[in-house]
């Protein structure tokens, strides 16, 4: 390629049909020097450019940066309606790069373009390996669209799609709001993180995979993943002078052993408004994981429907300190019957079955907070109140040192490169470090869920509650055991066949969730994606949502938070919730009267 690098060299490369915006001046500069010709099929020769992971990238980072090579690691590239296409490809022991001799680039009819590769690279370019790697992409009316088959001699974990001259920019993650963040390098995971939650490495969470980017004129780009099924996704953005060089990452499935991966489809779009990017990326979803409307919807009852008020009714912390006792319960309850009719009131139990998290996954009622009685009279005499009742489950938690562990030991997570996960990541006796007694599940395997959907079969028969809630229910990891979401799904359908009446309510959400469950604690969707989400299922507040008061978080291990007097801490786009631990109903009964009266009157009542 010539050092002026002409106009006519630049159409030759993006194909014959529509080249979209021209490169910025990085972008040219970074792709002069020699290249390796691959050809169109009309015989007119298309450069492999012959970029680096540090092409067009700030060497050292200007921000917050992420692992990563210290070394020029090739990316061969090709250009393509204003951006430019690289490839790798990561098997569980090594990352391979496309090897520019074996590469070509062919227009396909519909003006788009196909990159072959029959062979790869690895060791920094150092050493060749077998393989195969066929890319198809396609023009879109605002857009590009591209996916790939990729095929190698053993396991492929994962393939990223290296995209260069995505313009800076204020982002936006899933639809959130958009925030200037200067020149840090942005690592977003979905769904939960893309796994990782904890380390140098960690990833911000997406709850869809959608990524924008908002330019000065207002008009957005965003990146977008077209799978129709949950799996892990991962986008990395690293800025240069003028513009992204971004990774979008597909892992594959950990507890299947593919040589051959067929990658869903990814797309760069662009759109002038915000709503407008948001919207196609939400429509796919909706169809991919058929999601119904929240008002026609079977597994949301009538009750959900005219609910106006949360009250979480913290009961007994890790430490065996008891904030309310089953007869303190339903102390309070038959005030707030006075303030609201019960019908209007869901009332949420965390921590009813003993030490919170310690004594998952048993779920016995607690001895201490007034036994099989005292449980029984809450449920009995709360439901004719009109209350719906709903007791907390854990997912994925499970208490290695209880005994009955080794019925459910193979259910453990591991993550798709072997590694066991423990759920360490709090520290609950204050001890300033963080415990490691508890193993994080995958409902995916059967031993665990047919442990976890038992013991919620059996509250239900046995005390006829109304509903039930599984707490991280969007903690989602890739395992190399099974399918999370697969078994969630299957665990809620046939507690569901079982009793149809009584409601399934998770922590957190991630799109594809929103199938088969009709209400979430937390989250909500962000400020572009909330119409979307909230079409499909409701949200009340966290259990950590400072109580009235000193802003006692229960028995969450948050400790105080700080209660607004004036905002009463009520999220507008949630079920108003209000928090109950020791001293709410005894010395602040009149700030629990005002937010039950907010409740009301959003509710109309």
């Amino acid at each position: 390629m010539s050092d002026s690098f002409s106009r006519r060299d630049w159409l030759t490369i993006v194909g014959a049909a529509g080249a979209g915006a021209a490169l910025p001046a990085s972008g040219r500069a970074a792709a002069r020097g020699a290249g390796t010709a691959a050809h169109h099929a009309d015989g007119t020769a298309a450069d492999i450019l012959p970029l680096t992971c540090n092409s067009d990238v700030y060497v050292p980072p200007r921000g917050r940066a992420f692992n990563k090579f210290s070394f020029d690691f090739p990316e061969p590239s090709v250009a393509f309606a204003g951006h430019r296409f690289g490839f790798r490809v990561f098997t569980r022991e090594n990352a391979y790069a496309l090897d520019p001799a074996k590469m070509t680039a062919t227009a396909t009819a519909d003006g788009g373009m196909r990159i072959e590769c029959t062979g790869f690279t690895w060791a920094g370019g150092q050493e060749r390996a077998t393989g195969r790697l066929v890319a198809l992409l396609r023009h879109l009316s605002d857009g590009v669209e591209w996916d790939a088959t990729v095929e190698m001699e053993q396991p492929i974990k994962s393939v990223a799609f290296v995209v260069r001259d995505v313009p800076r920019g204020q982002l936006s993650f899933a639809g959130g709001d958009f925030a200037d963040l200067h020149d840090n390098e942005v690592l977003l995971g979905y769904p939960f993180s893309g796994g990782d939650l904890f380390g140098g490495n960690t990833a911000w969470g997406l709850t869809t995979p959608l990524a924008m980017v908002q330019g000065a004129d207002g008009h957005c780009v965003s990146l977008s993943s077209r799978d129709p099924k949950v799996r892990t996704k991962r986008i990395y953005l690293q800025p240069g002078e003028s513009g992204y060089r971004v990774e979008l990452i597909h892992e594959v499935e950990g507890w299947l052993d593919l040589k051959t991966v067929q990658v869903p489809a990814w797309r760069l779009t662009r759109a002038a408004t915000p709503e407008a990017a948001v919207a196609p990326h939400y429509e796919f979803v909706r169809t991919a994981h058929a999601m119904p409307d929240f008002a026609t919807r079977a597994d949301a009852p009538a009750w959900l429907h005219q609910t106006a008020l949360a009250l979480t009714l913290h009961g007994q912390h890790y430490t065996g300190y008891i904030f309310n006792d089953y007869a303190k319960m339903l102390d309070t309850l038959r005030w707030v019957n006075t303030q609201i009719p019960g019908k209007q009131v869901l009332a949420f139990i965390s921590a009813w079955d003993g030490r919170y998290y310690w004594d998952y996954p048993r779920y016995d009622v607690s001895e201490r907070m007034g036994g099989d009685a005292g449980f029984r009279t809450l449920v009995t005499e709360g439901q004719a109140m009109g209350f719906r009742i709903m007791p907390m489950f854990g997912l994925n938690s499970a208490n290695r040192k209880l005994p009955g562990w080794a019925r459910i030991a193979d259910a453990l997570t591991h993550k798709v490169d072997g590694n066991e996960v423990p759920l360490d990541w709090v520290d609950w006796d204050n001890d300033r470090h963080q415990e490691g007694w508890l193993g994080y599940m995958n409902v995916g395997v059967k031993s665990w869920r047919d442990h976890l959907a038992g013991r919620i079969d059996a509250m239900i028969r046995t005390y006829g509650v109304d509903a039930y809630f599984l707490d991280i229910a969007g903690g989602h990891i890739n395992d190399t055991r099974g399918d999370m979401h697969e078994g969630l799904r299957t665990m809620v359908g046939e507690l569901r066949a079982k009793h149809p009446q009584v409601l399934c309510c998770g922590e957190m959400h991630y799109d594809a969730l929103l199938e088969f469950i009709p209400l979430f604690h937390a989250g909500g969707g962000g400020a572009y994606a909330r119409a979307h989400v909230q079409r499909h299922a409701h949200f009340f507040q966290h259990l950590s949502l400072p109580a009235p008061g000193r802003g006692s978080t229960g028995v969450h291990e948050a400790g105080f938070g700080r209660f607004d007097n004036e905002t009463l801490n009520l999220n507008p786009n949630a079920i108003p919730t209000l928090n109950i631990v020791d001293d709410t109903f005894t010395a602040h009964r009149d700030t629990m009267a005002a937010v039950i009266r907010k409740a009301r009157e959003r509710a109309g009542s």
